[in-house]
């Protein structure tokens, strides 16, 4: 994905109300410059309608525009996902999608049935459907979640990505319901097994080589032909608007994408997939292993070409000509959804052929994209850690509901913790710094990378040499691809550590890239919290690096500073290096009583709740320490660390950064981002240069940055 515009938003249009019950859309997105993720050197506009109404829900539709060329460039994401329970078109909307979470009461009928036969039966009640219903629903979840993880694993996958685009937080809130295909096909389900027609499972064979012969001519001949028929269909005039756009209407394909779109959309897939076992059965050669056997293939087809990874290679293509024709690619696929006017097939391109419908460049790009040929190297990449064990699956290929959302500790997470414990010591084991997110903002790409070590790790002293020869890698890794800019997050910028970072770039003076502690932003972020009134304030972590620029900054505005700190020699180093004629405004205090009436609180050191007791009411408790301080005092405002938020051009961010809202990141990675946009040349290690928070805090609110 490799932006080099950002895009431009068009007024809003104002359009009439088609049929009862059709909305119009208001507004237009487009996308200025050069395509933003582009394969075989030619690229294409998207043009993108979408609408948002005022309690939330969604609809969204795509007018497409003729293209010139070919273009695997994601258009922008419209905003929501169309499931507005309004008045519409049948089988264009959930009728459950006004229940919410609620929804999965649907089930209940189900786990009762199966729940009563387990409790009569003393154990699996593997003569029920119901049953076996719900094993299907659990391994089809599972199916989705292991492709999605994989897909987005990027240490993995990201040199064979064929959408280089990342996927939004449009996209993601338009898909958080992709599921309904899966409950709806469970229903059905239900329904056909409570006939008479469906003989019971204790009457089945566990195993039938008739059934899946029967079940593969009938997918052939029926299925194949059926779908692609339907789903050309899909793609004319009205159906098109009313149906299938906002399936369309998701940028950047992921295997959850597989199974969002509308009701009449999903009966069609779901003929398609059920056919082949209902004829199966129909001829007497229906199995358990044949129901299984094929929803799983079926499932894992579907989310293997919504993938967005390519995993055949062309390789097999080359030696085996004729399989172009018998199984679809991820390349294949993504044309289809980018081009709409081609690649109709469900899984095999054959019937793409017979219809002459079979994009001429469908192969040539799979081999482009198998051979890594549409990767590309950050521009700038944050450095981070692993937090802690449980916060460790707060991570875009772990949970997308989770990652795309501010870290909190969710009860669902919590049987998890096992295996996130024996992921930790894996990783100390054998792991490497790895790529966990990406961005793009201004035509540079950004990527955070991960230390695999967690918070406690860096303060256990036989670990320091090891977490600095990570570092020093990555650091060297970066270099050497071309990396511009390298911000450290967190600890691994500790001043005991690696002394800011300086550590590295004394060791190696011929670095191409600049290393980045950010420092000097977090600096001006907290700097420009405090109130101008503001007369006098009280620094705990007086001394640390950030607490010394605090410091010095406020004295030169002759605000009094009481300095907590027991070290008369660090704080006299301190008062030192300000002018002569601010010196007096830097006091040493080594007791929390010295600030009982001082309502300004620079709080770098952890506070306990009886170290709050001494402020005032009404004070307010400005952070940079971490983990923040408990919120004890109802009498007092805490500040959220340090952050600053991406300027609105940020283009396929879908992760939080830990705690911080959408959008929003740590201010020392911010700060990295200023540096890189800035072009500067100067590494920023070491201790923060006072007289450069002004200049690097303009710097960021010119380039769109803003405090959250």
């Amino acid at each position: 994905m490799g932006v080099t515009g950002p895009g431009t938003y068009e007024p809003p249009v104002e359009l009439l109300p088609g049929r009862a019950g059709q909305l119009v859309t208001t507004s237009v997105y487009k996308r200025s410059g050069k395509s933003s993720a582009r394969l075989g050197g030619v690229q294409t506009p998207q043009h993108i309608l979408g609408r948002r109404s005022s309690r939330g829900e969604r609809e969204t539709y795509i007018i497409p525009i003729p293209k010139k060329g070919l273009s695997l460039s994601a258009p922008p994401c419209p905003a929501g996902s169309g499931d507005s329970p309004a008045m519409g078109s049948p089988l264009s909307a959930w009728p459950w999608a006004s229940l919410g979470a609620y929804k999965y009461l649907l089930y209940g009928p189900l786990v009762w049935t199966a729940a009563q036969a387990w409790r009569e039966q003393g154990g699996p009640p593997t003569g029920s459907w119901c049953f076996h219903l719900l094993l299907l629903l659990a391994l089809r979840s599972l199916t989705f979640q292991l492709w999605f993880s994989y897909g987005n694993m990027l240490f993995f996958t990201r040199r064979r990505r064929v959408v280089r685009d990342g996927v939004d937080f449009q996209q993601i809130d338009a898909e958080w319901d992709w599921d309904n295909l899966v409950i709806m096909q469970t229903l059905l389900g239900a329904m056909a097994t409570s006939s008479a027609l469906l003989p019971s499972v204790s009457d089945l064979r566990v195993w039938d080589p008739r059934g899946w012969a029967a079940a593969l001519l009938i997918h052939v001949a029926f299925s194949e032909p059926a779908f692609r028929c339907a789903h050309k269909a899909l793609h004319q005039g009205p159906l098109f608007s009313e149906y299938h756009s906002k399936h369309h209407s998701s940028p950047v394909t992921q295997p959850l994408t597989a199974a969002y779109g509308t009701p009449l959309e999903s009966l069609v897939l779901t003929l398609a997939m059920g056919a082949p076992i209902a004829g199966a059965f129909l001829a007497g050669a229906g199995s358990v292993s044949l129901v299984y056997g094929h929803i799983f293939v079926f499932d894992y087809l579907r989310c293997m070409g919504y993938s967005n990874v390519e995993v055949i290679s062309h390789k097999t293509f080359q030696a085996f000509p004729f399989l172009r024709y018998l199984i679809y690619t991820p390349t294949y696929l993504s044309l289809h959804h980018q081009e709409k006017n081609c690649n109709f097939c469900l899984f095999m391109p054959l019937f793409d052929a017979l219809g002459g419908t079979v994009h001429p460049k469908s192969w040539e790009l799979q081999k482009e994209v198998d051979q890594g040929k549409n990767d590309r190297v950050p521009d700038f990449v944050f450095l981070a850690h692993v937090v802690d064990v449980v916060s460790s699956m707060h991570v875009p290929f772990a949970f997308r509901a989770c990652s795309s959302l501010p870290w909190a500790t969710h009860l669902v997470l919590l049987p998890l913790w096992p295996f996130a414990l024996s992921m930790m010591v894996l990783q100390v084991l054998c792991s490497k710094t790895f790529t966990v997110s990406f961005y793009y903002l201004r035509g540079r790409f950004h990527q955070t990378w991960t230390i695999p070590r967690y918070s406690f790790q860096y303060f256990i002293p036989p670990m320091k040499k090891g977490i600095n020869h990570q570092i020093e890698l990555a650091i060297l890794r970066a270099d050497r691809m071309g990396v511009k800019v390298l911000s450290l997050a967190a600890l691994n910028k500790n001043e005991a550590l690696n002394g800011g970072g300086t550590l590295f770039v004394n060791k190696h003076p011929n670095l191409r890239l600049r290393v980045v502690h950010g420092n000097t932003l977090t600096a001006g972020v907290i700097l420009n919290e405090i109130p101008g009134n503001v007369k006098e304030v009280f620094l705990t972590g007086a001394t640390s690096k950030l607490g010394r620029a605090i410091a010095l900054y406020l004295c030169r505005k002759r605000i009094r500073v009481l300095m907590l700190t027991l070290s008369s020699e660090r704080f006299l180093k301190i008062q030192r290096e300000a002018p002569a004629e601010f010196q007096q405004y830097l006091v040493q205090v080594t007791k929390y009583h010295a600030a009982k009436t001082c309502k300004t609180w620079l709080v770098g050191k952890w506070l306990s709740p009886r170290e709050q007791r001494w402020a005032p009411p009404g004070s307010h408790f400005h952070q940079f320490v971490v983990p923040p301080v408990i919120e004890f005092r109802r009498d007092c405002t805490y500040g959220k660390l340090a952050a600053m938020r991406l300027p609105k051009d940020v283009q396929g961010l879908g992760s939080c950064e830990y705690t911080m809202e959408r959008g929003v990141v740590h201010a020392c990675h911010a700060g990295g981002v200023v540096h890189c946009l800035e072009g500067w040349e100067h590494h920023e290690v070491g201790a923060i240069d006072v007289d450069r928070i002004d200049v690097v805090w303009k710097a960021a609110l010119k380039h769109g940055l803003s405090p959250p």
